[in-house]
């Protein structure tokens, strides 16, 4: 499996306007980043833009949960069938 083939990019959006362009700054430790709405100018710290895109963020990732499960079943399906080709009493569907 090609790990690449699951790299997703996540758009973040404001909760208030709904516009994806955000200015940052780092604060005083590395640790605090304030996001900027470009459109609204609302201020938020990385963890509060993570927590109110959560539910976009849940719906990506159980969409690459599908993607992944349904490539390892085809993936071990394969697999078997390579397996046992030359077996009469072995049907695999």
């Amino acid at each position: 499996m090609n790990p690449e083939k699951y790299n997703r990019s996540v758009k973040m959006l404001c909760p208030t306007c709904g516009c994806s362009d955000f200015s940052y700054y780092d604060g005083v430790d590395e640790t605090i980043q304030i996001m900027t709405c470009s459109s609204c100018e609302r201020e938020f710290n990385k963890d509060e833009l993570i927590r109110e895109n959560s539910e976009n963020i849940d719906e990506h990732l159980s969409e690459m949960k599908e993607e992944v499960t349904k490539d390892i079943a085809d993936k071990l399906r394969k697999s078997l069938i390579k397996a046992f080709s030359g077996s009469k009493n072995i049907r695999i569907k």
